[in-house]
Formats: structure tokens, C-alpha cells, sequence
């Protein structure tokens, strides 16, 4: 939701306790979660206010970062196992309808 913008940059969180009781979930699981989104800068707390959405660009300049890693790794795998440069350009250029070519 903070990715899409459904939850605005600096927008307040529900709480722990409450949003383990709207999802009947262990207070643990959506503390956790939490810790683990503002390690990754997605959300930023503060004491005695709560949690808040975090400011969408740097979140999304580290993710395109890291999806960018990935993707390098991906080729050079695709490339040791045989792929042409030719296979991958026609592979990505099908991917925008969804489904690239068969390889």
C-alpha cells in the first residue's frame, strides 16, 4: 500500500495492538513486520507516536537498486548456461505483455 500510494508518504500506521486485532494475528507478527519495514526505510517510527510511512523515494531508488543486483546476477547466470544477448533482448521485450518467448 505504501508502494502504490494508497498510504501517503508520513501518513500514521495503525498501531500494533490494533492491527493484530483486525487481522487476529500475535501482536509479535506485526511488531516484527514492522521492525522489518523500517529496516528496509519503507516505514519510520517515533517514540510514543507510533509508526509512520516512509517518503517513497529512497525506498524506491534501494529497491531499484536491488532489483537491479538481482537482474545483473540473473544475466550473467542466463549467459553462463547459454543464452544469447539475442535470446535476452527478445526475452525482455516480450515481458511487457506479461510473457517473454520461449527460451
Amino acid at each position: 500500500m505504501i508502494i502504490s500510494g494508497i498510504i501517503s508518504p508520513d501518513e500514521k500506521l495503525p498501531s500494533v495492538r490494533d492491527l493484530a486485532s483486525q487481522l487476529a494475528i500475535n501482536p509479535n507478527t506485526i511488531q516484527r513486520a514492522y521492525r522489518e519495514l523500517e529496516q528496509s526505510g519503507y516505514i519510520y517510527s517515533v517514540p510514543g507516536k507510533g509508526n509512520f510511512a516512509g517518503r517513497g523515494m529512497e525506498v524506491d531508488r534501494k529497491r531499484k537498486a536491488q532489483l537491479l543486483k538481482t537482474l545483473t546476477d540473473t544475466v550473467r547466470e542466463l549467459k553462463y548456461l547459454g543464452l544469447s544477448d539475442d535470446e535476452l533482448a527478445r526475452y525482455l521485450q516480450g515481458s511487457d505483455e506479461g510473457e517473454g518467448p520461449d527460451i
